[in-house]
């Protein structure tokens, strides 16, 4: 590892001699400057600690300091000065000095503060590369596919996420990968350096949810001892992503709309409007238009969502992705599960293009993990896939007629047909066709099949 650099700059040789010689005893790397242009010049060479003269003969310690903040803010700078002042103390130390010593100065101090300067610059260089190695799964380059579909997404994200847009709107089915769409926001954006934080809007009752999302001040209710920040507070200059928004209660409705609109909320039983930087992406697997217009869902409050809409689409309208989700799959869980498998046969991946992925991604990501845990050769047979809800076999030796079929329809009369056989029991008919109650719902209102009401049989009129 080398040593660390610093740099001296001054216009006196003989402060730059007494300082280099002490520094250099400690074993640091030494550059020094005697002007602005000269410590430009050595800056750029890649230093981790400045000491900077206030008066220079062709610059000021001011405007030096705030260029190289601009160009490396991990790199501390401490300023010099024979004439200093507290007002210019003040000031170095509003622009981002790490802190100012006088002239004459004494050197064993001058020691001890260069060790706490570059021990910042060390913890502020691992912070940040901390953060890049949790924001690298994240990025929109890691999103698996090349379909059309896919692509548009990814180009869309990428706009969205470098917007200044402080609300976004992700839909689509269950499994389509909006929880990794809402990172790829976030990490992809200059609120990257901030906080993520999510909340699953229908895992909480009302009381909780409120609490967790704006906090609450000590006394609001019976439990609460102390004064707690919400989600929203703790998120200040990062994103808070709302999932399953579909589901909040109304009243929480009503205050997230006003939040929206006037940046502004108040905790729980708290007087005082608090306005954090937050950016939210919220999501629903829900049709929130058709949720509006049963009243289920503020109409103001969708339409102040819908600024930036970006539909994920489902695994079966992008199958062409499937087999590179498949190796990305593979060599993921081969790393995690110790396994050296090679590939899928051709016959496997033909089932799993022709199976219609109800769970969307999740469901496939679900369904390799498994097969590469009971694999013993070094490639995925069919045989590893039996797994597969029977309707997967079903459509092997289902023949598309010459004439086509409407997809719409069938899929209508196939929710109608399991509603049916369930006698309408939500959950039962889901399990019927390899789905989740959620996916069967989305389904339902997609069909205007309301639940309570007869259902007819598939060919009455």
């Amino acid at each position: 590892m080398s040593s660390p650099g610093v740099l001296i700059v001054d216009d006196e040789s003989l402060i730059r001699w007494s300082l280099k010689e002490r520094l250099e005893s400690r074993g640091y790397r030494i550059l020094e400057a005697e002007s602005g242009t000269q410590a430009r010049e050595k800056f750029s060479e890649g230093v981790d600690l400045v000491f900077l003269d206030f008066k220079l003969p062709d610059a000021d310690g001011l405007t030096l300091l705030k260029e190289f903040r601009e160009k490396d803010p991990e790199v501390p700078v401490i300023l010099m000065t024979a004439h200093s002042t507290i007002e210019r103390a003040v000031e170095a130390m509003k622009r981002g000095a790490f802190d100012y010593v006088n002239k004459p100065f004494d050197l064993d101090e001058v020691e001890i503060l260069a060790e706490k300067a570059l021990e910042t610059t060390k913890l502020r260089r691992e912070v940040k590369e901390l953060r890049a190695s949790q924001a690298a799964p994240y990025s929109i380059a890691q999103i698996v596919g090349e379909s059309s579909q896919i692509q548009s997404i990814k180009a869309l994200l990428k706009k969205v996420a470098s917007s200044p847009a402080s609300t976004i709107l992700l839909t689509g089915e269950s499994g389509t990968g909006k929880d990794l769409a809402a990172k790829a926001i976030h990490y992809t954006s200059s609120r990257s350096t901030g906080p993520f934080l999510n909340i699953t809007c229908s895992a909480l009752p009302e009381n909780l949810l409120e609490s967790e999302l704006f906090g609450h001040e000590r006394g609001a209710f019976t439990d609460a001892k102390t004064q707690k920040k919400g989600l929203l507070e703790q998120a200040d200059g990062g994103t808070v992503f709302l999932d399953e928004i579909g589901e909040m209660p109304p009243v929480l409705q009503a205050k997230l709309l006003r939040f929206l609109e006037e940046k502004a909320f108040r905790r729980v039983g708290g007087s005082a409007d608090i306005r954090p930087d937050v950016r939210i992406v919220a999501a629903t697997n829900r049709n929130l238009k058709d949720a509006v217009a049963k009243g289920q869902f503020r109409e103001d409050l969708y339409y102040r969502l819908l600024v930036l809409p970006l539909d994920l689409p489902a695994l079966r309208e992008r199958v062409g992705d499937i087999p590179l989700l498949v190796k990305h799959y593979i060599v993921r869980f081969n790393q995690e599960f110790k396994k050296k498998v090679k590939g899928i046969s051709k016959e496997a991946l033909a089932r799993l293009e022709s199976y219609n992925w109800p769970g969307n991604i999740r469901e496939l990501k679900n369904a390799v993990e498994r097969a590469m845990l009971l694999a013993e050769g070094d490639e995925l047979t069919p045989e590893d896939f039996t797994a597969l809800p029977s309707q997967a076999v079903a459509m092997e030796g289902f023949q598309l007629p010459p004439s086509g079929i409407n997809f719409e329809e069938m899929e209508r009369a196939l929710v109608v047909q399991a509603l049916q056989r369930a006698g309408g029991n939500q959950s039962k008919a889901a399990a019927l066709l390899g789905m989740n109650r959620d996916q069967i719902r989305y389904r339902m209102e997609k069909f205007g099949l309301e639940s309570g009401k007869p259902l007819k049989k598939v060919g009455e009129g």
